[in-house]
């Protein structure tokens, strides 16, 4: 695996801890600011809303840039906007700066998808894609609580220069390990990218199930993960002190996943796949029934860490296979639908929970979730096979997404 990809890693890093500390530094923002709690928390929803919006966007924007001066730009962008939202005074400008800070993480997460892919092997899109997404995961692991730590300790101001200062040896690591060339389609007579041409191969079923499921399957995650730590302690009796410790273990399995995902999902993606998302389904279900009990709770965690992100990056995987004519924008609807997977799966967990069903209702949504992910897939390989003709059945292809 080339050096750079492990560099690109380590940006998405401190990208993802962006993205997920504000869980931890929310009260001392509204307190500072002069906010309430729901005002404070529209910043976590800016900053998905931006990663939604801004993943075709921002790849649609440096199409025709060379990889590392689109990730530079990208980067540069999304050190400055957290400067400036270390020093500044005004919610609004806060607001502003979560909304760009997502728009170059979208960016950057996109373009770096395409490149770390187009740096390896045809073969190794699964284990270049593992890495990437390898950094979301240890930020929750890490990042997370270093960052709520150190919020406690110098203040949220503190979490914030420190996600700059971070990035900060990425951008001299993009600048001497990333190939400054343009990208390209895998067909050598398509060559320079083109809008035109990637958006229509990003209308292909194949590739619009494979984003829908990895959709799902994100969302079912995060219905659950947003709101482990009342869960575990309303619910499954844990004392507040254990929070951390829950999430790290979440945060655990969540590596462990994606490391098994890059493994597996280049040359056998239909082994993590398919007992895989079986698994996933079951642990999602054994999880709301046993959720009053600690011990099981603990392992389950852990289990449902290890099994949504091994499933989850062997689809994204998927996607970037699919979309071999597209490798640009396939990257950046790739990331949009990770986002809205982390979008949609809260928020319909939260109606739940407002509708008076529990701190246990959002492990039956996530269940839910996996189980119509497990239903379109099904689905649609009933209509792949009823379209086939006599000839293709007896040839029997194999499948890998």
């Amino acid at each position: 695996m080339p050096f750079a990809v492990y560099i690109l890693g380590l940006a998405v890093f401190a990208q993802g801890t962006s993205e997920f500390m504000l869980s931890g530094l929310i009260a001392d923002i509204a307190r500072e600011l002069n906010v309430s709690i729901s005002a404070a928390g529209a910043l976590t929803s800016a900053f998905a809303a931006g990663m939604i919006v801004g993943a075709p966007l921002m790849a649609l924007l440096s199409l025709r840039w060379p990889a590392r001066r689109a990730l530079l730009a990208f980067l540069i962008a999304f050190i400055l906007v957290h400067v400036v939202g270390a020093i500044t005074t005004s919610f609004t400008v806060l607001l502003v700066t979560r909304v760009l800070g997502a728009l170059a993480n979208a960016g950057f997460l996109a373009v770096g998808l395409a490149a770390a892919t187009g740096m390896v092997a045809p073969n190794a899109k699964g284990r270049a894609t593992s890495v990437l997404l390898g950094g979301i995961t240890l930020a929750c692991v890490a990042g997370v609580p270093a960052g709520a730590v150190l919020g406690q300790a110098a203040g949220w101001r503190a979490a914030f220069w420190a996600v700059a200062l971070i990035s900060l040896p990425a951008v001299f690591a993009v600048l001497r390990s990333v190939p400054d060339t343009v990208r390209t389609t895998d067909t050598p007579d398509e060559g320079r990218p083109s809008a035109r041409r990637e958006l229509r191969a990003l209308r292909r079923p194949r590739l619009l199930v494979t984003l829908l499921l990895a959709a799902l399957v994100n969302a079912a995650t995060f219905a659950t993960f947003t709101y482990l730590a009342p869960l575990v302690i309303d619910v499954g009796g844990f004392s507040a002190s254990w929070v951390p410790a829950v999430l790290a273990l979440f945060g655990l399995g969540s590596f462990t996943g994606v490391t098994i995902g890059g493994r597996l999902s280049d040359a056998r993606p239909m082994r993590v796949l398919i007992p895989g998302g079986i698994a996933l389904l079951a642990g999602w279900w054994l999880f709301a029934a046993t959720a009053d009990s600690p011990i099981a709770a603990f392992v389950l965690v852990f289990v449902q860490g290890t099994l949504s992100f091994a499933v989850g990056s062997t689809l994204i995987a998927q996607v970037l296979y699919a979309a071999v004519e597209a490798p640009s924008l396939g990257g950046s609807f790739a990331t949009a639908a990770l986002n809205v997977g982390a979008v949609v799966g809260p928020a319909v967990g939260g109606l739940t929970i407002a509708a008076g069903f529990g701190y246990r209702s959002p492990l039956w949504v996530s269940a839910l979730l996996v189980t119509a992910a497990l239903g379109t897939a099904g689905l649609a390989l009933a209509v792949q096979h009823l379209r086939r003709t006599p000839r293709e059945k007896a040839a029997v292809p194999r499948t890998t997404a």
